[in-house]
């Protein structure tokens, strides 16, 4: 990336109050406690990009309240370029709640009706001057319903436009889409246009689901759903419409990246002891991002997108928690570099 532009990374879609339990290891339904926190995919991986050194703006609706209030003055601590985010009026700033029962459980519930950041539309994106950006990062969540998904097909095409570097990660969360195979047609509708497409292999396989019963959330875990489908297939498919870069995120098997007419690149993880897996995919972007933006090869990027990962799962919670650049060279330097 030999881009001059004033800033490096735009990230858009989501933000909320995230309410996670004190309780670590209790069942939901016996949580005497929650920490707040923010979160919301695009606002975790404008953090986490800032902490380790990228000048990283956010678009993002917030509501005229005081849930607005706290994700804002947080993202301005956290030096977030908060310039471009409206309070959009008649409209609620939104939150999670989440449960905390590692290894394996994590119950997540949305309050996302009337959500700011889904009132995101055109007028807000033609306030974004694309031209002082190097990339920008689409979430998959912010195309679940209009204004928000006109909104997001209008940011593509200033994006490419400006020649901006275009990533999208799928953040597919099933009971934000009134069917879960309307995220998969509008994903497949809009993949064309972007030059990296980052997602689990559960997000992987959602952009081609034919059938809800494909679909199985146990535990209420949104955020990780269980999905059937030939993986091998999806890959392909997605590589066939035009994209230059498939990554692919494996959980503690690092990631593989997919490139049309080359081999698949397997890319190893951290091993570590997981507290809270919510988050990973998202420090995992952040880390990603600045590698890609400074230069570093595909492999090396992505190695730095799996040791941000790793380190926050091992953390209570999202973007409070993400890792500084010397966090992250620490960590790495321990366990054989990058």
């Amino acid at each position: 990336m030999n881009l001059q532009r004033k800033y490096d990374l735009l990230t858009i879609g989501r933000s909320s109050i995230d309410l996670y339990s004190a309780d670590v290891g209790r069942p939901f339904t016996d949580i005497s406690a929650f920490n707040a926190f923010v979160g919301g995919c695009p606002t975790n991986i404008a953090v986490g990009a800032t902490r380790l050194g990228l000048k990283t703006a956010l678009l993002t609706g917030i509501g005229n309240d005081q849930v607005g209030a706290f994700i804002k003055r947080f993202l301005e601590k956290e030096n977030v370029i908060t310039g471009f985010i409206p309070t959009i009026e008649g409209t609620r700033s939104s939150a999670v709640i989440l449960g905390i029962e590692p290894p394996d459980k994590f119950p997540l519930v949305y309050y996302r009706d009337n959500c700011a950041d889904i009132h995101l539309d055109i007028e807000h994106i033609d306030k974004i001057p694309f031209n002082d950006f190097k990339a920008a990062i689409f979430s998959g969540t912010a195309l679940s319903k209009d204004p928000s998904r006109t909104a997001m097909f209008y940011a593509l095409e200033l994006a490419k436009k400006n020649a901006v570097v275009k990533l999208l990660d799928l953040d597919f969360r099933a009971d934000q889409w009134h069917d879960p195979r309307a995220f998969g047609i509008i994903i497949r509708t809009i993949l064309p246009q972007f030059n990296i497409v980052i997602g689990t292999e559960e997000e992987i396989l959602a952009a081609y689901l034919t059938d809800i019963s494909q679909v199985s959330i146990k535990h209420q875990q949104i955020s990780a759903p269980e999905i059937k489908g030939n993986i091998d297939k999806a890959i392909q498919n997605i590589i066939a419409t035009g994209i230059d870069t498939l990554i692919v995120k494996r959980g503690k098997d690092g990631a593989s990246v997919f490139e049309k007419g080359k081999a698949e690149v397997k890319v190893p993880g951290f091993p570590v002891e997981v507290l809270n897996v919510l988050g990973a995919g998202d420090a995992f972007a952040g880390g990603f991002s600045y590698g890609y933006l400074n230069g570093w090869d595909l492999y090396k990027s992505v190695r730095m997108g799996n040791a941000c990962g790793a380190i926050i799962v091992t953390r209570e919670g999202c973007a409070n928690f993400m890792p500084t650049l010397e966090e992250v060279m620490r960590f790495t330097d321990e366990r054989g570099g990058l």
